[in-house]
């Protein structure tokens, strides 16, 4: 493994992810960055470590780790897990890496307003807030929903479930949350410090998405919008592994959709072309890429 020590280093976390492995796909053919990942699988390290990668381990968890993670590192690409432990997991990398002399951490966070009483949305700029306290550079991604997720939650088979009843929602591909993460990460905090970056990219009804999937998959696709109460629902009944008290902020973000105290949700905030000078992709881009896959979920 021969590192350029000229280069700035950045550490990227959660890149076994669908952010994470679209934003190592872009980083690593930069010709002026040297790229860390993370594991807190030691048989995953030492497999990449191996193949020539930079890989260090890494739990979140354990403090004890950060130290040699954190050596010689410049930026941070900062991504926790969904559950409350996120906030210390945060605080305390947080620290290391100031101890650490890390220069930049762009952090993906949420598409909410400063004042926003989701309780998960809460935790995610409870984290920002003490990244701008700890006196490191910083950048903030604000993603709005992933339009990823309409493959692995809300199409099953040939109906598309949605959970806020009629109101509309923002959709961002984790492509472009991906895009502006690595032109952050790149360009370093000489440009991107201090920005907040709000990335929606379109917007639509469950029923009115389930209207371009039957357009552009040539297959009828019906909506089937519920609500806050059904989604608690899929939580209660454990058929997906989510922490229940983010699982319960998740509802609570439904909730406050429905009742328009989140309405924001449903609007275009579109950061994407400014900061990479490309156009964000659309929903029925989105869709045309994922074609073959979505075809093969509603055939089930």
């Amino acid at each position: 493994m021969n590192i350029d020590q000229n280069k700035p280093r950045v550490l990227v976390l959660g890149s076994s992810g669908q952010v994470g492995k679209k934003l190592l796909s872009y980083l690593e053919g930069s010709s002026n960055l040297n790229v860390r990942i993370t594991s807190r699988r030691l048989e995953e390290v030492h497999r990449l470590s191996g193949e020539g990668k930079d890989i260090v381990y890494l739990d979140l968890d354990d403090p004890r780790t950060f130290g040699a993670a954190l050596a010689g590192v410049d930026r941070i690409f900062l991504l926790t897990g969904y559950t409350v432990a996120m906030l210390a997991q945060s605080k305390t990398l947080v620290d290391a890496a100031r101890k650490a002399g890390v220069k930049h951490t762009v952090h993906l966070g949420v598409f909410g307003a400063w004042d926003c009483t989701s309780p998960a949305f809460a935790w995610h700029q409870m984290v920002e807030a003490y990244i701008k306290a700890s006196g490191i550079e910083w950048t903030f991604l604000h993603p709005n929903v992933f339009m990823e997720n309409i493959l692995t939650l809300f199409l099953q088979g040939d109906t598309l479930t949605t959970y806020w009843n009629d109101a509309r929602m923002g959709w961002v591909a984790a492509e472009d949350i991906a895009r502006v993460a690595a032109a952050a990460l790149r360009e370093g905090p000489a440009k991107h410090a201090g920005k907040d970056y709000w990335l929606s990219s379109d917007v639509a009804t469950g029923a009115e998405l389930a209207s371009l999937l039957s357009e552009v998959l040539g297959k009828e696709i019906t909506a089937n919008p519920l609500g806050p109460a059904e989604f608690q629902a899929i939580f209660t009944a454990s058929s997906i592994p989510v922490e229940l008290w983010y699982a319960n902020g998740g509802v609570e973000v439904m909730r406050q959709v429905v009742d328009g105290r989140m309405g924001y949700i449903g609007s275009v905030r579109d950061d994407v072309p400014h900061v990479t000078g490309q156009h964000a992709v659309t929903l029925r881009q989105w869709i045309l890429e994922h074609r073959q896959e979505l075809i093969s979920s509603a055939g089930h």
